[in-house]
Parts: C-alpha cells; sequence; structure tokens
C-alpha cells in the first residue's frame, strides 16, 4: 500500500495542472507547421509559458499564503483557494496579450485559453463544489485533443489512448491520496474535456 501511495505522489506532482500549458506548446511547436521556427524563438516562447503558467502564479501563491498565514494544505478549502485561482487567471491574461503582440497562430494562443477556461470553471464549482483540478487538467488534454484532431485532420485515436489513460492514473492517484472522491474526479475530468474541445474548435 505504501508503494502506491508513493506513486501516486509522483504521479500528482508529474501531472500538475500547471505544466499542461508548456507541455502543449512544446508539442504544437514541434508536431505542426511551427517547427520551421528558428529554435532560439521557439526556446523563447517556451520560456513565456512557463514564467507565466508556473514560476509566477507559484511565486504569487507562495506570497499570498505567507500573508495571510496560511499553511499549504489549507489552500484545500475551497473559499481558500479563489485567490491563488485569481493570480493563475491574471498571469494566464498577460501572456495572452504578450501572445497576441507576438501575432503568434490562434492555435497556439487556444492552450492557454482551454487552461484558462479549466481555471475559470473550477474556481466557479469550488465555490459551492469541490472539484478536482488535477483531474480538469488531464480532462482538457482529451478535449483539446480531439479539438486539434479535427482542425489538423489527423488520427489522434493513439494520442487520446495516451492521454485517456494518464487521465485515468491521475485521477486514480487523487483519489489513493484522498484528496478527493470519484465524483469530484470525474466532474473535473468532465469539466476539463468540455473546456479542452470547446476552448480549441472556437478559439
Amino acid at each position: 500500500m505504501k508503494s502506491l501511495i508513493v506513486l501516486a505522489r509522483i504521479l500528482s506532482a508529474l501531472f500538475r495542472p500547471t505544466f499542461y500549458p508548456t507541455v502543449g506548446c512544446i508539442f504544437l511547436l514541434t508536431l505542426t507547421y511551427l517547427n520551421m521556427l528558428p529554435w532560439q524563438f521557439k526556446l523563447w516562447v517556451l520560456a513565456l509559458v512557463y514564467i507565466f503558467t508556473v514560476t509566477l502564479p507559484v511565486l504569487g501563491t507562495y506570497l499570498y499564503r505567507r500573508a495571510r498565514g496560511f499553511r499549504r494544505h489549507e489552500l484545500r478549502h475551497q473559499r481558500k483557494r479563489v485567490i491563488p485561482y485569481a493570480i493563475h487567471l491574471c498571469c494566464y491574461l498577460c501572456l495572452m496579450q504578450l501572445m497576441t503582440t507576438l501575432h503568434l497562430p490562434h492555435f497556439f494562443t487556444a492552450i492557454i485559453v482551454v487552461s484558462m477556461l479549466v481555471q475559470c470553471s473550477c474556481l466557479l464549482l469550488n465555490l459551492r463544489w469541490k472539484v478536482s483540478m488535477h483531474s480538469a487538467g488531464s480532462g482538457g488534454i482529451i478535449g483539446a485533443l480531439a479539438a486539434y484532431s479535427i482542425i489538423f485532420s489527423f488520427n489522434a485515436v493513439w494520442w487520446l489512448c495516451l492521454a485517456i489513460l494518464v487521465s485515468g492514473l491521475v485521477m486514480t492517484s487523487r483519489m489513493l491520496l484522498r484528496q478527493h472522491s470519484l465524483w469530484q474526479v470525474l466532474g473535473g475530468t468532465a469539466v476539463g474535456i468540455v473546456c479542452g474541445y470547446c476552448g480549441v474548435i472556437f478559439m
């Protein structure tokens, strides 16, 4: 049982929702026509994405927690997660403005839109009912993959199978760690799939 708990902690750490925008951008920069861009520009774009979706939100949340005197585990309560979500959204909005300035294609910016939709949806739901942000993030990948397969007309069956497998592992790990119930992880995944698909298709 201890080994399962350790594995669940590793999976939860590896598949944090904050990492998904960077990973998604890496795929788009390597598997689409954007791979023709100079590697220096691609690295610069990835650095921007990482700073605004990981570094600044994590730093902002840490400073907020220290200012309020909260311990890390206290942010699991629905009401106390509102400000951290707001910090993430502000960073994402700034990143979107930068991407617009750089004239990056809409399907690339859609990665950030999906992340914002997922976070906004979870923020609103968490006011009444706790959902799993980890599950919502993995669900967003499934929805976005389905949408990109339509936009670029490619067979995404194997990619979708991999994404669904990862999503299942993430949901299981959150339940093993007793962070969420079955309905909370299923609800989060459903929200993520809808946001991922709509964010890409309608961008």
